[in-house]
């Protein structure tokens, strides 16, 4: 058992360990400081949310039987479910193109797919908007309705280069000799793509999953430019409301959508660590 016992600090390191660790809580209570408040203010029993006025739920009955509210987040979460799902089919499929084969102007195509991380968003969702505007000067038949499509179309540009940068630093510690030792054992080009690359790359594929949908959600710059008038999100719809006041069922709104992301990003997390574990044994 005294091989197994752990060796003691010496002073200046443990003094060293703590100053770090209080310095680590500091930056992230700097850091999530604005989103605390926020959630404690969504109970606050004031139209106004300079004065705490008492505890109440009101507003997030208020903010739940909202219609248009309602609306904007199920939009945000649609087009941030169809975008997410491109956009990690796009970005796998370009971060393996990258990564393994040679053809001419790689580093242009390379350089193009990592412009929409580059390029300020305002400068995008100009683009995207003269774009649309063009494409409703086109025949009936050949318009792509401007509500949540332009939007997800939108979308699917600026995550999927995310998706690619994720996946391809996965990719750069990937054993090439694993690839060879199963095709020496009869597999063929789509079963080691299936059964080895692919697993390699989950861990890859779930981060880039989780950073699409959180832009997505989030972004309000390039859809405030791509949606329709008959079309609101989410972000589009808070901010609509913040332009008067910030009240309490902004923040309740707000609570809610931070929360939902906490939870499918925790879900995600445990089925990935589930997985790993179950493939260990």
């Amino acid at each position: 058992m005294a091989l197994f016992a752990r060796t003691p600090r010496a002073p200046l390191e443990y003094s060293r360990t703590l100053w770090m660790r209080a310095w680590v809580g500091l930056v992230m209570l700097f850091l999530y400081a604005p989103l605390i408040v926020l959630m404690i203010f969504s109970f606050n029993d004031s139209k106004r949310n300079v004065v705490w006025r008492g505890f109440t739920t009101k507003y997030y009955e208020k903010a739940l039987g909202n219609d248009v509210l309602v609306e904007a987040l199920v939009n945000s979460l649609t087009i941030a479910a169809l975008a997410t799902i491109a956009s990690l089919i796009l970005g796998a499929v370009a971060a393996v193109m990258l990564w393994r084969f040679r053809f001419p102007l790689k580093g242009a195509v390379d350089g193009t797919i990592s412009l929409p991380i580059i390029v300020p968003e305002i400068c995008m969702g100009v683009a995207f908007l003269i774009f649309f505007a063009k494409w409703l000067e086109w025949p009936t038949d050949l318009i792509w309705p401007f509500n949540l499509g332009a939007i997800v179309i939108a979308h699917i540009t600026f995550c999927f280069p995310f998706v690619t940068m994720v996946v391809r630093s996965r990719l750069a510690s990937f054993n090439r000799e694993q690839e060879e030792a199963a095709k020496d054992l009869g597999a063929g080009e789509w079963a080691v793509f299936r059964d080895v690359l692919i697993p390699h790359m989950k861990p890859a594929l779930v981060a880039g999953a989780l950073l699409s949908f959180t832009l997505s959600l989030d972004d309000f710059v390039i859809t405030y430019f791509t949606s329709g008038p008959d079309t609101i999100t989410f972000p589009v719809k808070v901010y609509s409301m913040v332009r008067f006041s910030v009240t309490p069922e902004v923040n309740a709104a707000s609570t809610l959508l931070i929360i939902l992301t906490i939870v499918l990003t925790a879900v995600a997390l445990k089925l990935q660590g589930v997985k790993a574990i179950a493939e260990t044994h």
